[in-house]
Formats: structure tokens, C-alpha cells, sequence
């Protein structure tokens, strides 16, 4: 009887043991996916306010070049695919699509002069440039994020307690274009 009583006792301890560790694991899974959901958010904050800057940028533009007709639809169709991105994935494939657009009136600019010396012109495009480098410090931030989650659910015991709690892994990450990879060419 008293060796049943100890057996009992020890299966009693050894089941509280993994059940406590199995919930310290999965309140750590919750803790980091809530993590890359305010990440994300504050990814999303700056690509708005960067999201919005950019109609007074392109109006100050139109009014020096008038003819490049082409790059202003290339930027209102991107805001519109942000607009309309639902998740974090569909934002990320937005946002490039924006920074390619941009990519374009800024090289637009450079064909005028007038327009570099523009008083308002020059304040829009501090603002940019200072959102462009908040975006850059909220993107890195993010992806951290994300990947120490994804490290997480992979490491053992932790796998198990993901599969069994449906912790997936997240695969929106932001990632460098393939032309970032390359240097400019350098024209003399």
C-alpha cells in the first residue's frame, strides 16, 4: 500500500511538472505572438504616415512636371494596394510596390532643378526621409521579432507544446529586393 501511495505521489508530481512546464511554454508563445502583433503595428504606423505624406509630395511634383504621367499612376495604384493589403504579407508586397514608386519620382526630381529648390518640396522630403528611416528601424524591429517566435516554437519541448496549442509559424517577413543586392552602376 505504501508503495502504491509513492508511485502515485511521484506520477502525481512528475504530471504536475510537465503540465506546469507545458503551460510556462505555451504563456511564453502567447507573450511573443503578441509581440510581433505590436510590431507589426508599429510597422504599420509608419507605412501610414509615410502613406500619407506622399499625396503632398506628388502635388508639389505635378506642379513642375506636369508630363510624367506614368510615375504618379504607378504611386496611386501602390497607396491603393496598401489601402487595401489585409495582412501583414499583402502589406509588405504593397509596400515594395510603393518604394519602387517612389524610387521613380524621385528620379522624376532630379530632372528638375526648380523643384529641388522648393521650399516645401525640400520639408516633404525631410519628412520622408526621416519616415523612410523609422520604417527602416520598425522593419528590422519586427523581423527580430518575428524570428525569435519562429526560433521558439521550433526549439524542443516547445515544438510539441506549439502543435499541441496550434502555434504556426509566421513567414511575413520583410526581406531586401533582389536589386538591393547589387551595387549601382556608377555612370562617369
Amino acid at each position: 500500500m505504501k508503495i502504491l501511495a509513492i508511485v502515485v505521489a511521484v506520477l502525481l508530481l512528475f504530471g504536475l511538472a510537465v503540465g506546469s512546464s507545458f503551460i510556462k511554454i505555451r504563456n511564453e508563445m502567447v507573450t511573443q505572438r503578441e509581440a510581433i502583433k505590436n510590431a507589426w503595428a508599429q510597422v504599420d504606423t509608419v507605412l501610414q504616415r509615410r502613406s500619407d505624406l506622399i499625396p503632398n509630395l506628388v502635388e508639389t511634383v505635378k506642379g513642375f512636371a506636369a508630363q510624367e504621367r506614368t510615375v504618379f499612376d504607378s504611386i496611386a495604384q501602390a497607396r491603393a494596394a496598401m489601402a487595401g493589403a489585409k495582412t501583414p504579407a499583402q502589406r509588405i508586397a504593397a509596400n515594395d510596390q510603393l518604394s519602387g514608386a517612389l524610387s521613380r519620382l524621385l528620379v522624376v526630381v532630379e530632372n528638375y532643378p526648380q523643384l529641388k529648390s522648393n521650399e516645401n518640396f525640400l520639408r516633404l522630403q525631410d519628412e520622408l526621409a526621416g519616415t523612410e528611416n523609422r520604417i527602416a528601424v520598425e522593419r528590422r524591429k519586427y523581423n527580430e521579432v518575428v524570428q525569435a517566435y519562429n526560433t521558439n516554437i521550433q526549439l524542443f519541448p516547445n515544438n510539441i507544446v506549439a502543435s499541441f496549442s496550434a502555434f504556426q509559424r509566421e513567414d511575413a517577413y520583410f526581406r531586401a529586393a533582389d536589386a538591393a543586392r547589387q551595387a549601382p552602376a556608377v555612370k562617369f
